[in-house]
C-alpha cells in the first residue's frame, strides 16, 4: 500500500465554509464526493479527531490528511451470503457474519456486506450513503458479528438517521471479557477521542471528544473471562472496545485494544480466539414506515459460541 499523509495547520477561521469545501479548495484535484468519503472514514481528520464534512475550519486546528491507495467509485453486486432477520419493501435487518466488511475501503475491495446487499435488493437500496454505501444507515466493526439495519429508500434512511441520531434505537451487544469485573453491572460514561499517535484507533478521554455512554450487566462468569451484556446509548467508533479497555477488561481476541490483558487471559486459558468476541444481539427501532416497534435479535455465530464453551 502507498499511503501519503499532508499535514498542514488552518491560517484563517472561516465559520461559514463547509470542510469539504474548504479542504477541496487546497486539493481541487480531489472531487468533494471523495474529500466528503475520506473525512467520514476518519482519514481526514482535525486535531487527531474525526470531524464531518460540515465542520467550520478554525484557525489553529492542524488536519491531517491520509490518502489512501485508490479504489473504485461504486460497488458491484455479488452473489454472497445474506442472513435475513427481517425484510419488507421498506427496509432489511440481516445478521452480519464476523468475517466480512460493511463496505468496500482499505482492503476490502469486494465480497463486502454492501456487494452482497446489491444483489439480494436488485440494487433497491437508498443512496444517501454514496455510491460505495448504499443503505448503510450504521456500520459495524469487521470482526463483530449481528444485527444491521439497511435502508432500501432515501426517506427511510432519513428516518432511521435520524433515531440514531436522537438515541431511539435499542442497541444490545454480547461480549466477552478479559478478567471478572467486580461489579455485576455498571455504567461508562467517557468521552472517546482518535488516539493521538495511531489514528485507526480510538481512546478513552476526559478532556474533549465525543461523549459516550455504554451501560453494562454480568450474565456468566467464565474461566478468566466474563459474558456481559452492553447497552449502547451512543455509538462512537469502537465505543464498546474501547470502554472496556478503559474498564480494565478489554474484550476477549480484540487485537487492538488490551493486549496485555488479552495474552493473560491466552496463558491462563489456553484458548486464542478467532476474533474480537463481541456480537450485536438485538437491534430495536420504529419502523418509519408502520410506526410500530420492530425488535430483531441474532443467535450467536458458531465462533462466538465455541468460544463461551471453551472457557466455560
Amino acid at each position: 500500500m502507498n499511503d501519503r499523509s499532508d499535514t498542514f495547520t488552518v491560517e484563517i477561521t472561516l465559520p461559514s465554509e463547509r470542510f469539504d469545501r474548504f479542504l477541496h479548495t487546497r486539493y481541487p484535484m480531489a472531487s468533494r464526493s471523495a474529500l466528503q468519503r475520506l473525512i467520514e472514514e476518519g482519514e481526514i481528520t482535525v486535531n487527531g479527531e474525526k470531524v464531518k464534512p460540515t465542520h467550520a475550519p478554525h484557525a489553529g486546528e492542524v488536519i491531517t490528511v491520509h490518502w489512501p491507495d485508490p479504489r473504485p467509485d461504486k460497488a458491484e453486486p455479488e452473489d454472497l451470503p445474506v442472513t435475513v432477520l427481517f425484510e419488507d419493501e421498506s427496509l432489511l435487518v440481516v445478521n452480519k457474519s464476523p468475517d466480512i466488511a460493511v463496505h468496500p475501503g482499505n482492503g476490502h475491495e469486494r465480497h463486502t456486506l454492501v456487494n452482497a446487499l446489491l444483489h439480494h435488493c436488485k440494487g433497491q437500496l437508498s443512496g444517501i450513503g454514496g455510491v460505495a454505501r448504499p443503505g448503510i444507515v450504521h456500520r459495524l466493526d469487521l470482526e463483530t458479528s449481528g444485527c444491521m439495519v439497511v435502508a432500501k429508500s432515501d426517506t427511510v434512511h432519513t428516518a432511521l438517521s435520524e433515531q440514531f441520531a436522537n438515541r431511539e434505537v435499542e442497541k444490545i451487544y454480547h461480549a466477552i471479557l478479559c478478567g471478572a469485573p467486580t461489579r455485576s453491572q455498571g455504567e461508562i460514561k467517557v468521552a472517546i477521542a482518535r488516539h493521538v499517535t495511531h489514528r485507526k484507533r480510538m481512546a478513552a478521554t476526559e478532556g474533549g471528544g465525543r461523549s459516550a455512554w455504554t451501560s453494562y450487566t454480568v450474565v456468566r462468569r467464565l474461566k478468566a473471562a466474563t459474558l456481559v451484556h452492553c447497552r449502547l446509548h451512543t455509538g462512537r467508533t469502537h465505543q464498546i472496545r474501547v470502554h472496556m479497555e478503559h474498564l480494565g477488561y478489554p474484550v476477549v481476541g480484540d487485537s487492538i485494544y488490551g493486549k496485555k490483558q488479552n495474552a493473560k487471559f491466552l496463558e491462563l486459558t489456553g484458548y486464542k480466539a478467532p476474533r474480537q468476541m463481541l456480537h450485536a444481539a438485538r437491534l430495536g427501532f420504529t419502523h418509519p414506515r408502520t410506526g410500530k416497534v420492530l425488535t430483531c435479535e441474532a443467535p450467536w455465530p458458531a465462533d462466538f459460541a465455541a468460544a463461551v464453551a471453551a472457557v466455560s
